[in-house]
C-alpha cells in the first residue's frame, strides 16, 4: 500500500483559503490558493496530502449539503479537479475527507423531512426522528444528532437507499478528482457493517485506494483490519508525544509504542501503520502545546521514527501556534504564504529519511535505551537497522549499549557516527542511525 511509505501533509480548505465561517452562497475561486504550495509541499517532502471537507456544507465542512459539489465558498468542481491534476503531477495523492455519519441540517433529504414530515420519502435515510418530539432548532420534530449536535444530523447507514448514495458520489470524486482514498470522519461511529461494504466497493473502484479512520480511543483492531480500514489516527500515542516532553517522562511515549508495537507477541498493532501526528485541525498545535520550544524539533522526529504514516498540520511545520481554547478557528487561519525555517527544513530531512527506508516504513519495534529525557529503539527491516535516538534533555547523554556494529549513518545529516558500545547524543538532539 502506498500509503504506508508516503508521508502525508493536512489542509483544512475552508479555513486554509480564508472562506466565510457560514456559508453565504458566494462563488468564490478560493481552492486554486492550493495551487500556489504546491511547490513547498514537495519541498517539504510529502507525497501525499489530505484535504478536511471540501463538500458543500452549512459552515465547518462536517455538516454536509450535497456530496457531490464543492463548496461555493472553495470553487467549482472544476477548480479542484484542477488542483488534484496539479498535485497528482508532482506525485502527490488525494485523499479526502469522508463525512459518512452525519449531514448538516441544510441537506437535501433532511430539508425534505422537515417539510414534509411523514410525508417524506426521506424519513428513514436518517438516524430516529419523533414527530412527537422536539430540538433546539425547534422543528417540531426530535432527531438523532452527532454527541448531541443538532446542526449534526445523524444517517442511517443501513438504509440502502444512503448507502448507495454515498457509494455514487465517492464513484463520483474519483472520476472526477481521481482521489486516491478517504479519511473517514468519526470512524468509532460508524456502522461496521457499512464500512466493510465501503472497504469492498473502493476495492473495486480503484486498486490501492487507501481507507483511514478517526478513532479516539479503545481497540483499532475493530476497524483496522483486512475486512474494514487499512489505518486510524494514533491518538494514544499524540497524546504520549507531547506529555512525554512536558513531563520530561519518556516512559510514557515508549510504553504506548510497546504496547502497540512490541516484540511481545501479545502486542496490539504490530505490523500495521496508524496515522501519526502531533496535531491536527482539532487539538491545540503543538508549538503552543509544548513547554520548551527546543523539544519541537524532537517530537517531530519521535513522529517521523516510531511506527506509522507521518502526517504534518499546514502550518506547524513552521512552528505556527493556535490553541484549542480559542475556538476552531484560532486552529485553523488562512496564512497568506507557506514560511520556512530551521524546523521546516529539519521535517524535510525527516520526510527524506522515512521514504528512503523501509526499517522506519515497516519495522518492527524494540526499545533499547529509556530514560526520563532519553529514548533509543531500534526499527528492523528484512537486514535493515534503523536506531532512533532522542534526548530532551539540554545536557549530552551517552546511550550505553550494543549496538552490533563500529559505525553507523546519520539518515537526517549524513553524518558518520562511531559505535563502540554506545554513542553520545548532545542535548536536544535526534539521530536516525542507520547499522
Amino acid at each position: 500500500m502506498w500509503a504506508y511509505e508516503s508521508v502525508f501533509y493536512q489542509i483544512y480548505p475552508l479555513g486554509f483559503c480564508g472562506a466565510p465561517f457560514e456559508n453565504d452562497g458566494v462563488l468564490e475561486h478560493r481552492i486554486e490558493k492550493v495551487n500556489d504550495w504546491i511547490p513547498h509541499i514537495k519541498k517539504l517532502g510529502a507525497d501525499a496530502i489530505y484535504f478536511s471537507p471540501v463538500f458543500e456544507s452549512d459552515t465547518h465542512g462536517y455538516n454536509t449539503r450535497d456530496y457531490t459539489k464543492i463548496d461555493t465558498r472553495l470553487g467549482t468542481n472544476e477548480d479542484f479537479a484542477n488542483v488534484c491534476n496539479n498535485l497528482h503531477k508532482e506525485g502527490i495523492r488525494v485523499v479526502l475527507d469522508g463525512v459518512f455519519n452525519h449531514v448538516g441540517r441544510g441537506f437535501w433529504a433532511f430539508e425534505d423531512v422537515l417539510k414534509n414530515r411523514e410525508q417524506s420519502p426521506y424519513v428513514n435515510w436518517f438516524g430516529r426522528i419523533a414527530f412527537d418530539g422536539n430540538s433546539n432548532y425547534n422543528d417540531g420534530l426530535w432527531y438523532e444528532g452527532w454527541e448531541g449536535n443538532y446542526d449534526l444530523v445523524k444517517l442511517n447507514l443501513r438504509n440502502e437507499e444512503v448507502i448507495q448514495h454515498i457509494f455514487s458520489a465517492i464513484k463520483g470524486w474519483v472520476d472526477e478528482f481521481d482521489i486516491d482514498g478517504l479519511r473517514l470522519d468519526v470512524a468509532y461511529c460508524l456502522d461496521h457493517d457499512f464500512v466493510r461494504r465501503l472497504r469492498s466497493f473502493c476495492n473495486e473502484l480503484k486498486p490501492d485506494f487507501f481507507l483511514v479512520g478517526e478513532t479516539l480511543h479503545g481497540d483499532y483492531n475493530q476497524l483496522m483490519n483486512d475486512e474494514m480500514l487499512h489505518s486510524v489516527t494514533n491518538y494514544e500515542c499524540y497524546k504520549g508525544l507531547y506529555s512525554s516532553f512536558n513531563c520530561m517522562n519518556m516512559f510514557e511515549i515508549n510504553h504506548s509504542l510497546l504496547r502497540q508495537f512490541g516484540p511481545e507477541n501479545w502486542t496490539l498493532y504490530k505490523g500495521k501503520h496508524l496515522l501519526s501526528f502531533v496535531d491536527n485541525h482539532d487539538v491545540t498545535r503543538v508549538a503552543s502545546i509544548l513547554t520548551n520550544k527546543n523539544h519541537l524539533p524532537l517530537i517531530y522526529a519521535l513522529a517521523f521514527g516510531m511506527p506509522g504514516i507521518p502526517c504534518v498540520y499546514y502550518g506547524s511545520e513552521w512552528g505556527a501556534e493556535g490553541r484549542k481554547e480559542d475556538g476552531d478557528p484560532a486552529l485553523r487561519p488562512a496564512f497568506e504564504k507557506p514560511e520556512w525555517n530551521d524546523l521546516t527544513e529539519w521535517i524535510s530531512k525527516l520526510a527524506e529519511a522515512k521514504k528512503q527506508s523501509k526499517a522506519l516504513q515497516y519495522g518492527n519495534f524494540i526499545s533499547k535505551v529509556l530514560t526520563n529525557g532519553q529514548c533509543v529503539f531500534e526499527r528492523e527491516w528484512e537486514g535493515e537497522r534503523v536506531y532512533v535516538a532522542i534526548n530532551a534533555a539540554d545536557s549530552p547523554f551517552y546511550a550505553g549499549f550494543d549496538a552490533g556494529a563500529v559505525e553507523a549513518t546519520d539518515l537526517i545529516t549524513g553524518e558518520k557516527i562511531a559505535l563502540n558500545g554506545g554513542f553520545e547524543i548532545p542535548g536536544y538532539r535526534a539521530f536516525f542511525l542507520r547499522v
